[in-house]
């Protein structure tokens, strides 16, 4: 695998055109971090004297890590997002087997990166994207320092991505996805299954569309038909965790199913006033910060207020969920794995970091989901009304005004081939297995 230019300077991607059924443009106050990693910060910007008795209580509930540079680097300079007026790259992580689950004693086995999000927020703080790796493909681990500050594991050329939290917990993912991808990631979190199953509910369940019935043995998931449901809960977590139940089975499918569910969720949070309940801010943020696990840099109050306010204006349409270009692996050492493809991967996140706008391709949103043929249509642009005209009153013709010339359209981005995804305004079903 070629060797990723290292982004030095944290530039982002513009805006991304929307596919598929589309909304109108929605100013929403927030987006994916304050979904998962930011909602203390969207209780936190809702009103001063809402903060005044929350900080205290949920500074007590945070569980911090300290992101540390690999061995022969440069220590880390996180600098609080007050100080940039651009974009920033964020980590978010779900784990297995974590110690803290009410199951813990029925799970055997390493604690495990199952779900890795990178979340990268634009210059212009206009658009975001959100990059899946699947835990199967198969990607070098560099040497990454113990937790306990005693020595460091030894680089490996070829492992399963979902294996680098067991060699060093968070520091190791986040290591490991900055060498993958080339982009320096500042701010991290963890989330446990548990979590996840809490903030379902805290936000009143998430509709999911599914094109078939799905009985999933392995997750609890029972679904009995086609249609759309309402999940919270364990339902929630086990439609999210469901991998034999959607689409080929594979891990691959099972990202694109969850976008389905996450592109939902942040509709609802954005359009459906869970911003402005503060029943659902204050759950939202007991679970955030009870449920996970957050880098030093992403629990300050300061970046995490700051960060929420960034992302105030960011339309639906332009958050965009991609998966990392990959597949089945037919030989060593991807047999049986994931297997990364190097110049599609090398093309998006050039894009990332050149600010190159992209499109993803009509229909490719990945083996786990597909178009929702129900989608609701984009709204006309109302047309204005005529305005009247007044003749003067002493007689006077006026000067004429010269006409407004409409505005230049923007030349449509070039599609990015064999990146499967959608945005957060497509609405889209979950492909029955």
């Amino acid at each position: 695998m070629s060797e990723p230019i290292r982004d030095r300077t944290t530039r982002s991607l513009p805006t991304a055109p929307v596919r598929h059924g589309r909304l109108r443009r929605s100013r929403a106050w927030s987006t994916i971090l304050a979904i998962v990693g930011g909602a203390m910060a969207v209780v936190l910007v809702s009103g001063a004297s809402v903060a005044a008795i929350t900080v205290a209580q949920f500074n007590a509930n945070i569980d911090v890590v300290d992101l540390v540079a690999a061995e022969g680097e440069e220590p880390r300079v996180i600098p609080t997002i007050g100080e940039w007026e651009g974009g920033f790259n964020v980590l978010l992580v779900g784990i297995d087997n974590d110690g803290k689950q009410g199951d813990a004693r029925a799970r055997d086995g390493a604690v495990l990166n199952d779900v890795n999000i990178l979340v990268h927020v634009a210059e212009d703080q206009q658009s975001a994207v959100a990059v899946s790796f699947p835990r199967d493909m198969v990607v070098p681990i560099p040497s990454c320092p113990d937790p306990d500050g005693e020595g460091a594991s030894f680089a490996m050329s070829a492992q399963p991505i979902n294996v680098a939290y067991s060699y060093g917990e968070l520091n190791c993912v986040v290591l490991t996805v900055e060498a993958l991808t080339g982009l320096d990631i500042p701010y991290a979190g963890t989330i446990s299954f548990n979590g996840v199953a809490r903030m379902s509910t805290a936000v009143g369940g998430v509709e999911v569309c599914v094109d078939g019935p799905i009985n999933d043995r392995y997750t609890g998931l029972k679904l009995p038909e086609a249609g759309n449901y309402t999940l919270e809960g364990r339902e929630a977590l086990a439609f999210l965790r469901t991998r034999y139940g959607v689409g080929d089975g594979s891990d691959l499918g099972r990202i694109s199913s969850q976008q389905v569910y996450l592109s939902s969720l942040i509709r609802k949070v954005q359009n459906e006033g869970v911003l402005t309940d503060f029943t659902k801010l204050y759950g939202l943020a007991q679970v955030a910060t009870s449920s996970m696990q957050l880098s030093r840099s992403l629990a300050s109050l300061d970046t995490m207020v700051s960060m929420a306010q960034a992302l105030r204006n960011i339309p639906t349409e332009n958050i965009v969920f991609v998966q990392y270009p990959t597949r089945y692996g037919t030989a060593e050492p991807y047999l049986g794995k994931v297997q990364p493809l190097v110049t599609q991967a090398n093309a998006l996140f050039e894009r990332i970091r050149n600010d190159e706008r992209f499109a993803l391709e009509e229909g490719n949103t990945g083996v786990g989901s597909t178009v929702n043929p129900n989608a609701p249509s984009a709204e006309p642009t109302p047309t204005p009304e005529p305005e009247e005209t007044i003749p003067p009153k002493n007689g006077k013709v006026e000067p004429e005004v010269e006409p407004t010339l409409p505005p230049i359209e923007a030349k449509p981005a070039p599609i990015l081939e064999g990146v499967p995804g959608q945005t957060a305004a497509d609405y889209t079903c979950s492909v029955a297995n």
